[in-house]
């Protein structure tokens, strides 16, 4: 049975359910960071130095960095289907991981933060219309890619790139700010609601 460490409110956390949803692994889970046991906490230093979430056991093996975990899910519970064997649709697939890990992810912060974090240390006006610029360039890049495939990020089939993507989509139009309308978008998030780890983990009200 597999172990997470780590709340449902964490984006990162959400990556690891919806992938165990998608590959039908039961698990159990425990709720670490702000609000619960903390990250600071010897035990969990002790599995991930980093003090983030989330941490995976699967049986004596530990994991942390949730790319890294949901690929070794996909690789290690016959998820082919998610992450292609073969390196062409893999390398298409790690891709758009990637790119969501990096240029979507740090477009996104300082805005989320401020608009729906309500952080006081993210309350730069400037900051904030930089961040909404920045991250509006990136959904229109990843809405011609959708309306390129016509249907998912890496292809024509569901693959694992579509959870943090699908995720990264879910915390934009959860963020209170005025948007254009991106087609390839909204087609897109129809299709994955449609999966019951979407519905689970990637509905507007989970930002």
């Amino acid at each position: 049975m597999i172990e997470i460490l780590g709340k449902t409110s964490s984006i990162n956390v959400r990556k690891v359910l919806w992938t165990c949803a998608e590959l039908n692994l039961p698990f159990t889970r425990e709720d670490w960071g702000t609000g619960f046991r903390s990250t600071q906490a010897p035990e969990f230093i002790a599995l991930n130095p980093n003090a983030l979430v989330p941490v995976i056991r699967d049986g004596d093996f530990v994991l942390w960095e949730s790319n890294s975990i949901i690929r070794y899910l996909a690789g290690r519970y016959d998820g082919e289907a998610l992450y292609p064997s073969d390196p062409f649709a893999r390398a298409r697939v790690d891709q758009w991981m990637d790119w969501q890990a990096t240029d979507l992810n740090r477009s996104w912060s300082y805005a989320f933060l401020a608009l729906v974090r309500q952080s006081a240390a993210h309350q730069d006006a400037q900051e904030i219309e930089k961040s909404i610029a920045q991250w509006t360039h990136n959904m229109r890049i990843l809405d011609a890619r959708l309306q390129e495939t016509g249907a998912f990020v890496a292809g024509a089939s569901f693959s694992l790139a579509d959870i943090p993507v699908g995720l990264s989509v879910n915390r934009w139009l959860g963020t209170p700010f005025e948007k254009p309308e991106l087609a390839g978008v909204s087609a897109y998030m129809e299709r994955l609601g449609k999966r019951a780890g979407a519905a689970s983990y990637a509905n507007s009200s989970l930002t």
